[in-house]
């Protein structure tokens, strides 16, 4: 009887979500805060439309590969056993977090074509943190969560897939930031703590079973 498959690597997807993540968010750095001014933005975006056209072609193609992660990842807790909701929830949450990269991406590429409208630069501005920042956070937890789970039922690097129940619990506070920017230094947390597990995860998680002797 074939055993079942459990999908590509997973770091060749793991490494190329962390180099585009990091290069669009270098990109984007100055970008003003939800609190600043319309004006503000409206300024930041005339001088530096270039930048947030990079950084939006960047969040884009990070999306790519954390969708394929999440798909991967998905069939190697399958091929490990994992029947319960666990597997399933990761790929949902991977997929969820994998759209709101991309539509963050997409409303900053629009956003770099604001000219001379204050409130609708602002009000861009706002879609693209909540889609990319609280939004895209929250369900990356349910990736954190879906598969550091069954990693621990499994006894598979407990360190690791306990440090990925602690993102997804921090991921989870991260979307407080909706009602106060007191909670905005948990998406720097779960975002970048969550670049280096996915890595070890992709490093560490067994591709099958070690057959039975």
């Amino acid at each position: 009887m074939s055993r079942p498959q459990s999908g590509p690597p997973l770091i060749i997807p793991g490494l190329a979500f962390t180099v585009l993540t990091i290069a669009g968010i270098a990109v984007a750095a100055g970008v003003p805060r939800p609190d600043a001014a319309d004006a503000d933005v409206l300024a930041y975006v005339q001088a530096h439309a270039g930048a947030l056209r990079l950084s939006a072609f960047l969040s884009l193609g990070a999306a790519v590969p954390l969708a394929i992660w999440s798909a991967a990842a998905y069939r190697r807790l399958r091929a490990l056993g994992i029947t319960a909701p666990g597997s399933a929830i990761a790929l949902v949450g991977g997929v969820l977090a994998s759209g709101l990269a991309a539509l963050s991406g997409l409303v900053s590429w629009t956003a770099a074509g604001t000219s001379d409208s204050p409130p609708l630069a602002g009000a861009l501005r706002d879609l693209a943190f909540a889609t990319g920042g609280p939004g895209f956070v929250a369900f990356l937890g349910l990736l954190f969560a879906g598969v550091s789970i069954p990693m621990l039922l499994l006894g598979i690097a407990r360190p690791v897939a306990i440090a990925g129940v602690v993102l997804a619990a921090v991921a989870e506070l991260s979307t407080l930031t909706l009602l106060t920017l007191a909670a905005a230094p948990t998406l720097p947390i779960a975002r970048f703590g969550g670049l280096v597990w996915l890595i070890a995860v992709s490093l560490l998680l067994p591709a099958s079973r070690p057959r039975s002797s």
